[in-house]
């Protein structure tokens, strides 16, 4: 079996991130004994400036696009019925406000060191879409840590220090050097970057034809 690693540059704020990776769990059950995925996460912050309390999430939007609130409001309803169909709590989507979530991400490199960054992801994920609560806030992490079974008190108090943070912006950094300017961005291998949230059947095409090129460029071996 082939193995790749996939770093999934992302933002718990995006709803697209969150539809990506249900497409991508997808594609991986696709592909389930032909190619093992090793997947990491990446960071990236939708709303770098913003200030704590945040902004309604139409008005953030129709400001940020330019765009009136019945196109808005529109869009946003056909991506809550898409993530819907995906099986994505996503009832308080229209509740959320636009906020910073560069503290989220230092709780999640913390959880990354104990292999459980992917059910932190999906905690807040539900956290921020399902239920309009604030990513960053440390409460809110305390309690998505203890959901997926992280110490909670821990969780909090990385979300009250700066700790992880130059972990973050490096992050940050290296994937915006690498050319990833939206989210999500997929890069597999280091070296092949496919961003947005893609159906799984053309992530699944992508990730084949990726793992031949990589097959095909490997060193033989006496």
């Amino acid at each position: 079996m082939q193995n790749l690693r996939i770093d999934l540059v992302s933002d718990i704020a995006c709803p697209w991130c969150a539809i990506g990776y249900r497409r991508l769990e997808h594609a991986l059950e696709t592909l389930a004994g032909e190619i093992e995925v090793e997947l990491a996460w990446q960071p990236f912050e939708l709303n770098p400036d913003m200030p704590p309390e945040g902004e309604p999430i139409l008005e953030h939007l129709c400001n940020k696009y330019g765009q009136d609130a019945e196109r808005v409001e529109r869009t946003q309803g056909e991506m809550i019925k898409l993530a819907s169909d995906l099986g994505l709590n996503f009832d308080g989507a229209r509740a959320r406000r636009a906020h910073n979530t560069f503290d989220a991400h230092r709780v999640l490199a913390w959880a990354a060191e104990q292999s459980r960054e992917t059910a932190l992801q999906q905690a807040l994920f539900d956290a921020y879409f399902g239920e309009a609560k604030r990513p960053s806030d440390p409460v809110v992490l305390r309690e998505a840590a203890q959901q997926v079974g992280l110490d909670g008190e821990a969780a909090e108090a990385v979300a009250r220090s700066d700790r992880y943070a130059e972990t973050v912006r490096a992050a940050e950094q290296r994937f915006m050097q690498a050319g990833v300017s939206a989210v999500p961005g997929f890069v597999i291998d280091g070296r092949y970057l496919i961003s947005g949230a893609q159906p799984a059947s053309s992530l699944v095409d992508a990730i084949r034809e990726i793992a031949d090129e990589t097959r095909d460029r490997a060193p033989e071996h006496a």
